[in-house]
């Protein structure tokens, strides 16, 4: 049974509606997913990231298998009763977050030793212990270890990436089909393109993966410090190559312009830090473009943080509340900044799915780039 239908494909670009079905619910694609990186999105509860409305969070694996660490989410009985969320989570990997740890980890063919970035202690990750944190955490989708290399790294470093890759999720999916979800409810599996900005390496990689025959592909090894032209490119390649059936996940992307020229590319799938991250530091995204609400201009404006209606702390609070929170370092400040990027996430999100589903997403997108890319 597929896990993703299609509800509208625009005849001008390769943009699309669907439907993701997972044991937690289903979601409208395409979508994006606030972070909750330790099994919770800074300053926001369970109910907060529910209201925005958002059916979908990210957490990570890495970070969670450290803190609080499996034993303790398997007497939880998983993830979404400890948080309590009974929508659906994504976990990544991890293998990010591992490969960053420069001079902590060795990566071998068996998988990847590392010191905790906490208390310096070891640890060994394969491709077949990540699914099992996976199935402790009990997440909806889980993302296959991967090797992700910097934007900078040369050819021969893709190509070893991609290998390990592919051998990875070799063994990833053959341990998944042979093993059980612990609290009773189907994970999704999904493995994870490399092969850096170069075309004939991205296509290899993918092609390889399509054979392992999963349920929806991920492109991962983008927004790492490449130019955005060569990101761009990318997607747009493997646009051409990813089964047109199954739903696209774009990992760590982006910017509102970043998700709309990606959607133009068929993406169904986005997570990033940058509304949360930008927020605290005191970043607001509207849609007439960015405001740092710490400008002193804002300290004696009396006018709403946002005009529009879509964020209700957004039209409770004046701006120059919000810029004297900021300068005081009052936590409420981060709690307002982040609703209002995460609702301005959400509403952009909405907006895209009309927009497409209403054949005039194109020209619409032309003049949101227009704006945010001349600012």
């Amino acid at each position: 049974m597929s896990i993703f239908n299609i509800k509208h494909q625009s005849k001008k670009s390769s943009a699309r509606t669907g439907i993701l079905k997972t044991a937690h619910g289903t979601i409208n694609t395409p979508f994006f997913m606030p972070i909750a990186t330790y099994g919770a999105v800074k300053t926001q509860s369970s109910s907060d990231i529910k209201k925005l409305p958002s059916d979908i969070l990210l957490s990570n694996t890495y970070h969670l298998y450290i803190r609080p660490g499996t034993d303790i989410l398997e007497k939880a009985g998983g993830l979404h009763k400890f948080m309590n969320w009974n929508d659906i989570i994504l976990t990544d990997s991890g293998g990010y977050q591992v490969y960053s740890l420069q001079g902590m980890r060795k990566i071998t063919d068996d998988g990847v030793t590392f010191q905790s970035h906490l208390d310096g202690s070891k640890h060994h990750f394969t491709p077949e212990k990540v699914v099992d944190i996976q199935r402790s955490i009990g997440s909806d989708i889980m993302m296959m270890l991967d090797v992700c290399p910097p934007g900078d790294a040369n050819k021969k470093e893709w190509v070893e990436a991609l290998n390990l890759t592919t051998k990875w999720a070799m063994r990833a999916k053959k341990y998944y089909d042979q093993t059980k979800p612990l609290y009773g409810h189907h994970q999704i599996i999904s493995p994870i393109v490399q092969g850096g900005t170069d075309l004939n390496l991205r296509k290899q990689s993918a092609m390889e993966l399509i054979d392992i025959n999963c349920d929806m592909y991920a492109i991962g090894g983008l927004a790492v410090g490449e130019p955005k032209e060569e990101m761009l490119k990318v997607v747009n390649y493997m646009d051409t190559i990813l089964p047109k059936e199954k739903p696209r996940y774009l990992m760590g992307v982006g910017t509102p312009a970043d998700l709309v020229e990606n959607i133009l590319n068929g993406v169904d799938m986005f997570d990033c830090v940058m509304p949360t991250r930008n927020a605290r530091n005191s970043q607001l995204f509207t849609f007439n473009g960015k405001v740092n609400i710490k400008n002193s201009k804002y300290k004696d404006d009396f006018s709403p943080i946002d005009g529009n209606d879509f964020s209700l702390m957004s039209t409770q609070y004046s701006k120059a509340y919000l810029h004297h929170l900021f300068k005081t370092n009052e936590i409420l400040g981060l709690r307002i900044a982040t609703q209002h990027n995460l609702k301005f996430y959400m509403h952009l999100m909405n907006e895209i799915r009309k927009k497409i589903n209403a054949d005039c997403f194109e020209g619409w997108a032309k003049d949101f780039l227009c704006r945010y890319n001349n600012e």
